[in-house]
């Protein structure tokens, strides 16, 4: 099966504007996205789900750059801009990645990958600290991706209708009775941890980050690190969505 990630990025974040050109270390923060998943074993391409928009123009004229394909779709309908893109990179397999995640592990991705074909589920995500802790173990937020068929993207393309499932690409393939789905857990649970960039305090954490580590570290490594700085964390700590009770 032809497995092809797909990277969303628009500069039109309500939060932090044009986030996904920020610098991090001489690069843009989706560079290093780019970067981190196209280290991940088993993807026959990679490439940019990005708006149709003038101001998103940025964006292709970077991946033109870089030798990375852009897809351009539409800013809100989301779900569309998937299906389009699907269609176009002929993917069999679609790896889903938002570019507000430039820490994202090629290991999570390749263990992600492995999971769904193992147990031949039709969408299959990671367990992050974006989700509450009922979900069980969970790895970093911004360790986020998810991985679905080719069939379940067209029917969720061809049957969905709320503006809320179109946004988010996969809540209904979620709810979709024909879906199987899987949720791929960590070995402990570190949903408390804030890698996602969302706000000014996210981005500098993660500057702090890629100046300790590299761009390469994978996610134990950048656990080791700031356990042996935990100052760190108190950078974006008042945005963690589910903060440690210890």
């Amino acid at each position: 099966m032809r497995t092809v990630a797909l990277v969303q990025a628009r500069m039109g974040s309500t939060r932090r504007p044009g986030k996904v050109m920020a610098d991090l270390g001489g690069r843009p923060l989706l560079a290093l996205v780019l970067e981190r998943t196209a280290a991940a074993p088993g993807l026959a391409a990679i490439a940019v789900a990005a708006p149709d928009l003038p101001g998103d123009d940025v964006i292709a004229d970077f991946c033109a750059q870089e030798g990375v394909t852009c897809v351009r779709g539409s800013e809100t309908d989301v779900l569309d801009r998937y299906h389009h893109a699907a269609a176009a990179l002929e993917a069999d397999l679609i790896l889903r990645i938002t570019a507000d995640c430039p820490l994202i592990d090629p290991e999570v991705i390749g263990r992600l990958l492995l999971f769904r074909r193992e147990r031949e589920y039709d969408i299959a995500g990671v367990a992050t600290g974006a989700l509450p802790p009922s979900v069980g173990k969970r790895f970093p937020d911004g360790l986020d991706c998810e991985v679905f068929t080719r069939e379940a993207l067209d029917r969720a393309w061809r049957e969905s209708s709320e503006p809320y499932d179109r946004e988010h690409v996969s809540p209904y393939m979620g709810r979709d009775p024909q879906v199987r789905l899987g949720v791929l857990q960590a070995e402990e649970d570190y949903g408390t941890e804030r890698w996602t960039v969302d706000h000014p305090s996210d981005l500098e954490l993660v500057r702090a980050i890629v100046a300790r580590t590299g761009r390469r570290a994978g996610y134990r490594e950048i656990l080791q690190v700031l356990d042996g700085e935990p100052e760190l964390r108190q950078i974006n700590a008042e945005l963690a969505l589910y903060p440690s009770r210890t």
